[in-house]
């Protein structure tokens, strides 16, 4: 599985930690930046990760800030992404099963590394589930062409 991973200055340490839990999974992760903890501003990463992955279809993505609101709205602002904040497992399982969504938004300061991890897990290991939910992911898709 390939991912593009981002993150500001808030979420640094969390995206290196995420980083190597993904590539210590055999996941291939291309880091977009930033790379220090720098102050820096969330929505060029953000939308980096979200072109890149828009992009390249089948790829992930992986974005963190402090809060991962920002940058998940900076990322959402790509046609064809579909950024989901989780806090757990259960909601990052939700965003792949039954929103199709391609990109992973987490809180540094919100989530610890290991619940982190586990919704990083459940991200990269739950399949969109289709049927009934087709129709809504379609809406949002629609949205984008206003």
């Amino acid at each position: 599985m390939k991912w593009y991973a981002g993150s500001d200055h808030a979420g640094f340490q969390l995206k290196q930690a995420l980083v190597r839990f993904l590539r210590e999974k055999g996941d291939e992760v291309i880091d977009v930046g930033t790379s220090n903890e720098e102050s820096c501003d969330y929505p060029a990463f953000g939308a980096e990760v979200g072109r890149r992955v828009v992009a390249e279809h089948g790829t992930l993505g992986l974005i963190v800030c402090g809060t991962g609101i920002g940058i998940s709205i900076a990322a959402n602002k790509v046609p064809g992404v579909r950024a989901a904040l989780a806090h757990d497992a259960f909601t990052a399982e939700k965003a792949r099963e039954h929103n199709d969504a391609n990109v992973l938004s987490l809180g540094a300061r919100v989530v610890g590394q290991g619940v982190a991890e586990s919704a990083v897990d459940a991200f990269r290991t739950t399949a969109y589930a289709g049927g009934r939910h087709q129709k809504r992911v379609e809406m949002i898709a629609a949205l984008e062409k206003r």
